[in-house]
């Protein structure tokens, strides 16, 4: 599976007593290569589980893989958080919006879908995602 990881399915997955634990260990059963994700996601997650240790071995295990420098799309990043300043994104949704432009074949994987159904790709195209069912 060819994805890009946000940061509530990471906390998901590490989270036993998160309501999409189950969700995200199913999903993470079906990960062949590593997830792409931005380090601001990994600092994100790394924060809400309480620990760097599990954050990395994320990493080290191939769940994920940073495959986004921020400094090298610092003019676009400023012009998405320009055009969604209504819905005040974080940085690591950002960098996740812009690596899903560079890699336009990779969906989403996100917990997030009140944010990430609003996002789009260049100026109209949506962003395909992964996520637990709805209720």
């Amino acid at each position: 599976m060819r994805a890009i990881a946000d940061t509530g399915f990471l906390v998901a997955f590490g989270n036993r007593r998160d309501r999409y634990h189950q969700w995200a260990v199913e999903l993470a059963e079906r990960v062949t290569e590593p997830l792409l994700t931005c380090e601001a996601v990994l600092a994100e997650t790394a924060f809400h589980l309480g620990s760097s240790a599990l954050t990395m071995a994320f990493v080290a295990d191939g769940l994920v893989k940073s495959a986004f420098v921020a400094g090298d799309h610092i003019p676009r990043l400023a012009e998405l958080a320009a055009r969604y300043a209504d819905r005040k994104p974080d940085f690591a949704d950002l960098c996740l919006i812009r690596l899903s432009e560079l890699h336009p074949r990779h969906p989403v994987i996100t917990t997030d879908l009140a944010d990430f159904r609003a996002y789009r790709r260049g100026r109209q195209e949506a962003i395909t995602l992964i996520h637990p069912p709805e209720p």
